[in-house]
């Protein structure tokens, strides 16, 4: 496999291609990045923190993404993606830890999510035909979550990755067209009942019914559980555009998902900050209340996004995701409410919406409504 030392970064919303600037190796270990001309006169910041639309070369920290700025490190797949490119690699007699940041950057390509291309692009094999359904599918990243996998098994495992190679997160999913329309469908881990899909449907229901923006959703059948769950994909075909750029607070912070280190307050001065707009404020108020009475506490940074409204020139927070019973390290939230991470009570709830401009009365009225519907849907969450 040849060495990348340099990628041309590109914008593509799917109509249009256009170059946003140039990824560099810089001492065999960081990915310098510099906009190009073009963009400096026609385009924005794909990071407002870190990459100010300036005409100069930005060199990131090592920590936390290897040298990498947080926006290209959201290109790169995570969990469940990660693992498929790595068995890859190992197939092809390639070591992963040999790769850098460029080198599995041009792997992801045109593949990733959001509108963020890279060239040159790394194919590794052609792309075969995924397998006839879903329960195939799913026994096919069981197979792969546990090594099962043999020398005859190589085009499935060709497949499942060009399917969904470039995702992030722990469950196996898979990315393909439903009615000419770009969806994800995901899978059980290793570690999930095998009625997880069911779970997220019904999850997604409940916070439907709070008021919380959601993207399509449905379950998918199976003979071997309730159903596969699955989304329609809001980095295509959203805001009037083909492919929308996507950053997440890991990427806008420059911080790892990994370590849980933030509060509802950062996210909520990050939103503002971002979108000069109260009203998406009280969007993530609102799905802050859904997760906290959900007990949905794998509430990472990589669990929050911002969209790019090219058209508008703003920022909006993307559609909610993700959303299922869960836990984080020690059993407590990963971003935490007003400092409470492990209990969190009505009050701290209502002190963020303090400290973040929602009249109180309001507030209260969001806080108490989400409970209320959780509450009354509780019986399809088990523990809840």
């Amino acid at each position: 496999m040849k060495k990348i030392d340099r990628l041309s970064v590109f914008f593509d919303d799917g109509t249009e291609k256009r170059l946003v600037g140039t990824l560099a190796l810089y001492k065999n270990r960081f990915a310098a990045f510099s906009y190009s001309d073009e963009w400096i006169s026609t385009g924005f910041s794909i990071s407002p923190f870190s990459l100010p639309l300036e005409k100069r070369v930005f060199l990131p920290e090592w920590e936390p993404f290897g040298g990498l700025h947080g926006i290209f490190n959201d290109s790169l797949p995570d969990g469940w993606g990660r693992l498929l490119v790595d068995r890859l690699l190992l197939r092809e007699g390639i070591s992963p830890s040999e790769l850098s940041v460029l080198d599995r950057l041009a792997i992801v390509g045109s593949g990733g999510m959001g509108a963020l291309t890279y060239e040159p692009e790394t194919f590794l094999q052609d792309a075969p035909s995924l397998p006839a359904d879903y329960d195939s599918i799913s026994a096919e990243c069981e197979r792969i979550l546990n090594s099962e996998l043999s020398e005859n098994d190589k085009e499935n495992l060709d497949a499942i990755f060009a399917a969904g190679g470039s995702s992030g997160g722990a469950r196996p999913k898979v990315f393909a067209k439903i009615d000419g329309e770009d969806w994800i469908v995901k899978f059980p881990s290793s570690v999930d009942s095998k009625e997880i899909g069911l779970q997220e449907y019904e999850y997604n229901l409940c916070a439907k019914k709070c008021g919380i923006e959601l993207n399509d959703f449905r379950l998918f059948p199976s003979k071997k559980c309730a159903g596969y769950f699955g989304t329609k994909r809001f980095d295509r075909n959203y805001l009037g555009k083909g492919r929308v750029l996507m950053a997440s607070a890991s990427a806008l912070l420059e911080t790892s998902h990994r370590i849980p280190n933030l509060d509802y307050n950062t996210l909520c001065l990050l939103t503002l900050k971002l979108t000069k707009n109260n009203a998406e404020i009280e969007k993530l108020f609102r799905l802050m209340c859904f997760n906290v009475f959900s007990h949905n506490r794998d509430d990472h940074s990589k669990n929050f996004s911002w969209l790019y409204d090219e058209n508008k020139s703003q920022w909006i927070l993307s559609p909610a995701y993700d959303l299922t019973y869960s836990n984080s390290i020690g059993g407590e939230h990963a971003t935490t409410i007003d400092g409470e991470g492990k209990n969190p009570t009505m009050e701290n709830i209502l002190e963020v919406a303090k400290k973040n401009g929602i009249k109180p009365a309001k507030a209260a009225e969001i806080a108490e409504s989400v409970k209320n519907i959780v509450k009354n849907l509780s019986h399809g969450f088990g523990k809840i």
